[in-house]
């Protein structure tokens, strides 16, 4: 089968930071499905693990972890997915990525694929969905307000009289996660959501995707939310830079409030600035079911369903930024590149191997 990999970490502009190989086709067993991957997409976990992670000697590392396609074989264990179903997933970090004709994947982080998304749509969803859904629902223990059978709309959930209205502020609300976390927020919970971009392309985006208010994050946080009448805020979603605004995050969370990030902060950060407000801290990783199989792995085969369920639903759609073409090694260095900017609005995808 025809993959892209590397044999050894390299900045992206070097000649073999990614290379078009061949190799075996693997075989399924257990829980895991065969698939045959259709569309990808790149995200900023994929640079850093090709910067910085070795492969077994002698062999290449690939990567890729957001992927559609379709079930081509199954393990002797599994009973969610059979042949022929066409499935999205983010897949297991310890494992051969995505950026491969198949790939194997555990059935329980797998979902059935939104039947109203083409594939490079559905594509640019999966990790994404499911690091904002564990997020908001896992870490930060909102209540998402899901449709019922007889109403296609989002119910509103009343705010208990005792207590104030959440207020969401998503640091980097324009890049991937940022992406659909706040389509998630904005129609799933009660609060008011915040998120901060700084150009007018980035802002523009948020506020399409349901945002009540953009700020730059740029600028000083306090004075822009006063100026929308926010003295503080409920809970702070960190998604890049954790370290650069720790102080400002901490200055405008209110007492008892709720800081959550993914990034890795290049600079210590020093979690006693926390205490006198009581406040928390909720670390997100994805892969953290798959990776240690938690006896509720199967939690990321049930949102990515709940989510493709969302869809189809139209209460939530694609953030499909940019189509790169076919994959290969030469269009994914291209992705790679640009990613590493920290300039990318929506997702990154790419489609089909040159055959």
């Amino acid at each position: 089968m025809k993959a892209v990999g590397y044999l050894q970490p390299q900045d992206i502009t070097q000649t073999d930071s990614l290379i078009d190989i061949e190799l075996d086709i693997p075989q399924a067993q257990g829980h895991d499905l065969l698939i045959k991957v259709h569309a990808i997409s790149v995200n900023p976990v994929d640079t850093k693990v090709r910067k910085s992670a070795s492969p077994t000697p002698g062999e290449h590392k690939i990567l890729g972890w957001d992927a559609v396609g379709e079930v081509v074989a199954t393990g002797s264990e599994v009973s969610l997915f059979k042949v022929g179903d066409k499935v999205w997933y983010a897949g297991d970090i310890t494992r051969s990525g995505s950026n491969a004709e198949y790939q194997l994947v555990d059935e329980r982080i797998v979902g059935i694929k939104p039947a109203s998304l083409s594939d490079v749509e559905a594509a640019a969803m999966p990790l994404t969905a499911i690091t904002a859904w564990e997020l908001l629902f896992d870490r930060l223990d909102f209540t998402p307000n899901l449709p019922t059978q007889s109403d296609s709309n989002v119910a509103i959930q009343q705010a208990k009289p005792s207590a104030p209205k959440p207020i969401i502020l998503i640091m980097g609300a324009a890049g991937g996660v940022g992406s659909i976390l706040t389509q998630l927020a904005a129609t799933l919970t009660q609060a008011t959501v915040i998120g901060t971009a700084s150009r007018p392309q980035s802002q523009d985006w948020v506020k399409a995707l349901g945002a009540d208010h953009v700020i730059d994050h740029h600028q000083p946080l306090l004075p822009q939310l006063n100026k929308l009448g926010i003295s503080h805020v409920s809970h702070v979603i960190s998604l890049t830079h954790t370290d650069q605004h720790f102080s400002q995050l901490i200055e405008v969370l209110a007492p008892q409030g709720k800081l959550a990030l993914i990034d890795d902060p290049q600079q210590d950060i020093d979690i006693k600035k926390l205490k006198q407000k009581s406040l928390s801290l909720h670390w997100e990783l994805m892969f953290t079911r798959a990776m240690f199989t938690t006896w509720d792995i199967q939690k990321q085969h049930d949102l990515l369903t709940q989510v493709s369920q969302l869809v189809d639903a139209g209460v939530l759609k694609t953030t499909l930024g940019q189509h790169y073409g076919a994959i290969n090694a030469s269009n994914l260095k291209r992705a790679h590149a640009y990613i590493e900017t920290n300039q990318a609005v929506g997702k990154v995808v790419l489609e089909g191997f040159d055959l």
